[in-house]
């Protein structure tokens, strides 16, 4: 599937998807999915409360449940502290992180053509061993960014 390219595109789609789910688009939900479309990076919850402060933490929260159940969100963790949300797949390019689960600090990373079909064959053999319809894939790679990894790693004496 594509991904939607403008605001106008996203929020109609939205709304599809919440109707399906015979949910509503709220002023607050259409708030969280305008500061997750044009912040360009996965947000924390914190963030997301600084640039919606008209949305208290709580709706926050469960708005962006019900976001996730529909399929416009998707939650990022490397722990449930580093908690991330961004709009899936439908409405952005297809990517995958690298998870820091010292910081928490989220990498987005576009794999080249290759590895993205590499990943896709393996993850279809996968999928049918088992008798199951696999229609996408993520990948998050969880370890230490290189800022908590060198403070972490000794330094060898030379």
């Amino acid at each position: 599937m594509q991904p939607r390219t403008s605001i106008i595109e996203i929020h109609e789609f939205v709304e599809v998807l919440l109707r399906r789910n015979e949910q509503r688009y709220t002023a607050g939900r259409r708030s969280l999915v305008e500061v997750l479309a044009t912040h360009g990076a996965p947000m924390s919850i914190a963030a997301i409360e600084a640039a919606v402060p008209n949305v208290p933490r709580s709706s926050a929260y469960r708005h962006l449940t019900e976001l996730e159940r529909a399929g416009v969100v998707r939650r990022i963790a490397a722990s449930d502290e580093f908690a991330r949300f961004e709009l899936t797949d439908d409405f952005l390019h297809h990517h995958h992180h690298l998870l820091c689960s010292s910081c928490g600090s989220v990498i987005d990373v576009t794999p080249s053509p290759a590895f993205e079909e590499t990943v896709a064959v393996m993850v279809q053999e996968l999928a049918e061993r088992y008798g199951f319809v696999a229609t996408s894939h993520a990948l998050d790679v969880i370890g230490h960014c290189a800022s908590c990894h060198a403070t972490t790693t000794p330094q060898r004496a030379h």
